[in-house]
Order: structure tokens, then sequence, then C-alpha cells
């Protein structure tokens, strides 16, 4: 096969490297023609039909679809095209999966230029001129492409004849094939049952994951399944009901095998997963109330608090009909919350900061929702340690920041309740509290320092009486002289009358 001119498709996310290679050489005193431009893979994979590349130049990450995707497609369907790869990074581990789909060579950007570049080029154009094309039967290519897009979202016409050579039975099903192991296992467990259920009868596509069935008896298919699963352990599958139009397998997928996928998270156990789960009654699940869990926290009723995340957790648990993402979002939720407030509230939280992210990492990458709860149950015992410690230490270094706090702010209007939302105290709590380690109430101690610092401003000073209520902190005149008479036996005016004549 001789190429007289080669033909290039740049794909690249970044319209200036794009711009930049098209301009950047003489293509046509090279012997190449730029024939089109793409901003990601699928936009790549509409335009070679229309343009027909010798060379695709493709970037790696890119949005929507990377180039690790595209070169995986092109293989299999284009695999006359030739790939380079550009790409950002120097690590080669990187882009060695593309090494795979046929990629032969790669060039980082910036060393990008045009010796390089055209070097890249023309090996590639002297392999495309002298490679043979693997023979491809045209009924099963077709069904391998319309499969790949229905799955990537694209609508197909219906051609029967082709359909019906490949799949002559009226019922299709699609199949997730998953692991509890080692991925490892995954090509042996679908060569397996490809070969298996050909045995039975069906037909079996196998893209990716994803098995397309084509057959009649589904109490067979089932039973297939199920005894794979039980020879291999780990083997787990996802299986849809059947449906008799070939055009709705992207529906199927999107509408039920997705969701199916999304509630094996719930059901592990299980190692053919049906739409029968969906029979199943899940409970009502209310609104976490989190702003009562907050409150109950910094008043320090830490055992209701807890008990509620931990019941909650249970609950939202049996709710297999919740997205996964929502899911495991709650349990980070908490832990951020948990390890905030007790941060705020002065606790040792150093450990729990520290081992954070361990709990975080382990819901992200938790396969179940078991898994899941294991992490917070985790957290849960190290912040209740956490807060243990501090409840067997003596109380000297709080009591001594709110007396500290009331002889410093004595002068503003201060009540029992914004003092204790100031030390995340519950108000009751609080007075309680206060009271066990001054032997004293609350008020009355503010009273104590309020009085104490009126008395100095009555000897030493001239201001009228009314102003020195409001100086210490006391926004009526009439309770403070009440309050000022019951501590020092004389009336404020009587005091400084005495204070003056003694002196």
């Amino acid at each position: 096969m001789a190429i007289e001119r080669g033909r290039l498709l740049i794909v690249d996310d970044e319209i200036l490297i794009r711009q930049g290679i098209k301009h950047y050489i003489n293509w046509e005193q090279e012997g190449f023609e730029i024939v089109g431009e793409a901003a990601h893979g699928k936009e790549a994979l509409e335009l070679i039909e229309v343009v027909k590349p010798d060379i695709i130049l493709t970037d790696i990450v890119m949005p929507i679809m990377d180039g690790e995707e595209l070169t995986r497609i092109l293989k299999e369907q284009y695999p006359q095209i030739g790939v380079i790869v550009l790409s950002s990074f120097g690590d080669f581990d990187y882009v060695r999966s593309t090494f795979q789909n046929g990629v032969l060579d790669y060039i980082l950007k910036p060393k990008l230029n045009s010796d390089s570049l055209l070097t890249a080029l023309r090996k590639m154009k002297q392999q495309i001129a002298g490679q043979k094309l693997p023979e491809k039967n045209e009924g099963n290519s077709y069904i391998e492409q319309s499969i790949r897009k229905m799955l990537s979202g694209y609508d197909i016409e219906k051609h029967c004849d082709k359909i019906a050579a490949i799949f002559p039975a009226e019922n299709y099903w699609l199949a997730a094939i998953q692991t509890t192991g080692e991925q490892a296992h995954m090509d042996t467990f679908k060569t397996e049952i490809i070969s298996g259920l050909k045995g039975r009868g069906f037909t079996c596509f196998m893209e990716k994951d994803i098995a397309i069935i084509n057959g009649n008896n589904v109490q067979q298919l089932q039973a297939f399944f199920e005894g794979m699963a039980s020879e291999h352990m780990e083997l787990r599958v996802v299986l849809t009901d059947s449906f008799d139009d070939f055009t709705l397998i992207g529906k199927h997928y999107k509408d039920t095998l997705v969701k199916l996928i999304n509630t094996r998270f719930y059901f592990p156990e299980i190692p053919v997963l049906t739409t029968q789960v969906f029979s199943e009654k899940t409970p009502e699940l209310e609104a976490f109330h989190l702003d009562w869990f907050i409150s109950e926290f910094k008043s320090k009723r830490f055992d209701t608090a807890l008990s509620y995340v931990e019941e909650y957790a249970a609950n939202i648990s049996s709710n297999f009909m919740l997205d996964v993402y929502e899911y495991k979002s709650f349990f980070s939720n908490i832990i951020f919350n948990i390890t905030i407030l007790l941060g705020n509230m002065e606790y040792n939280v150093k450990k729990l900061e520290q081992e954070k992210y361990t709990y975080l990492r382990g819901i992200e990458e938790a396969a179940t929702a078991d898994q899941v709860g294991l992490q917070l149950q985790r957290f849960l015992i190290e912040a209740k340690r956490t807060i243990d410690v501090l409840l067997e230490q003596p109380d000297s270094i709080n009591i001594k920041r709110i007396i500290s706090y009331l002889n410093e702010h004595f002068q503003e209007q201060l009540t029992l309740t914004n003092v204790a939302n100031h030390f995340h105290f519950n108000p009751s709590y609080l007075s309680s509290y206060f009271s066990t380690h001054m032997k004293e109430g609350f008020s009355e101690y503010l009273n104590r320092v309020r009085i104490e610092e009126a008395s100095k401003l009555l000897t030493a000073g001239t201001e009228p009486i009314s102003e020195i209520s409001g100086i210490v902190g006391y926004s009526d005149h009439s309770y403070f002289c009440k309050v000022f008479k019951k501590m020092k036996g004389l009336s404020p005016s009587q005091f400084r009358r005495k204070q003056w004549v003694e002196k």
C-alpha cells in the first residue's frame, strides 16, 4: 500500500497547539496534508469517515474522550490508521497503555519541534505503507461498531439483514461482568462466558466488561451465570431483563444496567444480580438533621449525637436506590464535621487530622457499602477515644478560660446563653459546669465581678451612678442598684457617700 501524501488528523483540546502544528511546517513540501482537527477523541472518531486520515496525531489528556480511549477504539475499528501520541508528561508509564493499543511513537510536548515531529511522521508513513491489514468479517465489524456507538450514547439505524445474520434469536440481554478478586482474572472469565454461552445456543459479544447476549431461554441464561459464579467465587454478574430490539441496547444500558451496577454496591454477596432486586422495598429516609447533631455535639451530649450518626448510617445503607456518590459523600462529610467540631472545642484532634485522609481515601475506594461503613466505624472509635481522653482530665483549664473571659468582657452585655455559645456549650450545661467548679452560679460570679468594679469607680471617680451602671455592663440602672445593695448592703449612692466621709 503506497501513500503518496500522508493525510494527518490533529487531535488536541488546546487550539493553540493545533494551530501551531498546522502552521509550523510546510506540510505539502514534506509530503503530508492536514485534513482535519478535533478537540477530543469523540470528535475525532466522527471525522474519520469524512476525512479518512492515514495518521492521527493525538494528545493524551483531553475532555469527553481522552487519547487512551481513542487509541483503543482506533486499534479495534481502524487498525490501518497510524497513531502518534503527544504528551505533556515525561513519565513513560503514563503513555505505556497507548502502546498496547498500536501506538508506535510518542513525543513530549515540551520537546516538540519540526525535526522530531517529521522524523516520527516519516517513520509512521513507512510502516503504514508496508503493513498488511487483517481480514475482517464485515457483519461482525458492523455489529461491533454499532454496539460501541450505542453504549457511547449514539443512535444507529437498524439494518435487519446484518443483525439477523449475527443474532438469530428474538431476545437480547445486557450483562456486566465483575469480580471481587483480582482484575487479572477478568479475561479468563470473559473467555469462559463467551464459550459457555455459545455451547448453550447463545450469541455473546463482549465490549470491555459488558456482554451483549442474544438467545431465547432466560432461565438457562441465569442458571449458566449462577453456575459460573458458583465455580468462581469471586465472579459477580449483573443481568438486565430481556428486550427484543437490537437498537435499544443503548437505552437498556443507560436506564437499567448502569442502575443495576450502582445497586451492586449494596448487594456484593448476590452472585447474579437482576432487576428483581428493585421489587424490594427500601426504608423511607429522612434528611440528616445536621443542625440538631451539631447542637448536641457542642453541648457535649456525645453519646446521643454519635448514636444518631450510627443509626442513620445503618438506615442509609439499606436504601440501595441511593446514588453511590451521594452515599459516600454523607460518610465523608460526617468525618469532616466531627473532626472540625472537636477541634473547635479544643480537643486534641492531631491524630484524627493525620488519619482523616486515610478514612476518606478508604471511603472513596470502597467497592461496597459495608466497606464504607467500616471506615466510619474506625473513625468513630478514634473520635470517641479523643473525647474520652479529655473527659478524664481535670477541667481546670476550661474553667480558667471561662473565668478569664468573664473578667475581660464583663462590661459587655453578657448572658449565660451567649457565653455558652462562645465556648460551644449548652447553656444548661454551662450553668451546671460553672456551679460545680466555682461553688457559685454563673450570674452570681458575673454580678460580683461587675459590682467590685463599680465599687472602685464609685470610690475613685466622679462619674454619675447612672453612667457607672452602664460602664460595668448593666443596661438597667434600677437592676444595678438592686444587685449592688444586695451585695454591699448599701445603695450605690450610700456607698459613695460613705467612702467620701471615710476619706
